[in-house]
């Protein structure tokens, strides 16, 4: 049995967000500055939690990774994007929009594990509080970042292996601003069954278990919280997971949208602009959340901002 593009497409062309001429410089200047947005602030929370030694806990640890995905997940698919709106072309090669999917599957199953094992750091120190560093160990923290690349590259592989097996006949256009699995599977003009059982299969298992995962430790820090007497100490408890909450839901209400539109028909320029919701904006607005929420993550970007500035002066004194 060989790999099922027997038609020998080399090339896909990616219809983006907009025809209309007019509207590419527009659409270009809003997607570079969301994307330097997005790279400066998960950067900027990455140097912030290395640099300051406050932050070595197991929280900072789980939020540098996520922005170190963020950078990567925004960067599958932007750059190109960008990249063609500036050269006047809608061309992917076929091995391009083969990368595109296994990096875009890889970094958003990312998202979903560190989102689900920091709230299971946050579900420890809200209702096991005197035992959080003994059940927190750097060697556990370690593990569940590990477990969640392996799990996630896995995943990844099969997805993109499945796509390899597909035929793709005279139908290359892709409405989207990149190569979106479920729009390949569309395009693909050989039996498309395996792909379609295992996606939502996956989608199941891999977003679904996450979440109920996190719905339950919810409940139990909602419980823990009720039974705090002081309102100062329920205030207290709730702040430290309210930005976590934000990012949760934001993620998932997002990727909902895009799933209940992509399931509406004629919804293909609807998904597209849909995607934009959680392919860019979420990753641009993590560092917002947690940093202006978050009293540790603001002092240590002051004493960073500080410590640069300081050796700026040095060096040019």
């Amino acid at each position: 049995m060989q790999p099922g593009n027997d038609t020998q497409i080399s090339e896909f062309l990616l219809l983006g967000l907009s025809e209309e001429p007019e509207l590419q410089p527009l659409i270009f200047g809003l997607f570079l500055s969301m994307y330097l947005v997005t790279v400066c602030g998960n950067l900027l929370i990455i140097l912030a939690v290395s640099s300051d030694s406050h932050l070595h806990t197991p929280m900072y640890f789980f939020l540098a990774n996520l922005s170190f995905v963020d950078i990567c997940f925004t960067s599958t698919t932007i750059p190109k994007m960008l990249w063609n709106i500036q050269v006047q072309s809608k061309v992917i090669t076929y091995e391009g929009c083969l990368c595109q999917i296994y990096f875009f599957v890889l970094f958003a199953g990312l998202d979903i594990f560190l989102l689900t094992v920091m709230a299971y750091d946050r579900f420890v120190a809200i209702c096991h509080p005197l035992h959080y560093m003994v059940i927190m160990n750097p060697q556990l923290c370690r593990l569940l970042v590990l477990m969640s690349w392996i799990t996630s590259i896995l995943n990844s592989l099969l997805e993109s292996l499945l796509v390899l097996w597909l035929s793709f006949c005279t139908e290359v256009e892709i409405p989207h601003f990149f190569c979106e699995l479920s729009q390949m599977i569309h395009l693909a003009c050989s039996d498309t069954f395996l792909n379609n059982m295992v996606m939502y299969f996956v989608a199941m298992l891999l977003a679904g278990g996450p979440f109920i995962g996190i719905l339950y430790t919810y409940s139990k820090i909602v419980s823990s919280i009720r039974g705090i007497s002081s309102a100062q100490g329920k205030y207290k408890a709730f702040s430290t997971c309210a930005s976590h909450l934000s990012v949760v839901s934001l993620f998932y209400c997002t990727g909902l949208g895009v799933y209940l539109s992509s399931a509406a028909p004629q919804s293909s320029h609807a998904s597209a602009v849909a995607s934009v919701m959680y392919t860019v904006v979420t990753p641009m607005l993590n560092p917002f959340i947690y940093s202006l929420r978050n009293k540790d993550i603001k002092g240590a970007l002051l004493r960073f901002s500080g410590m640069a500035a300081l050796k700026g002066s040095i060096v040019l004194g």
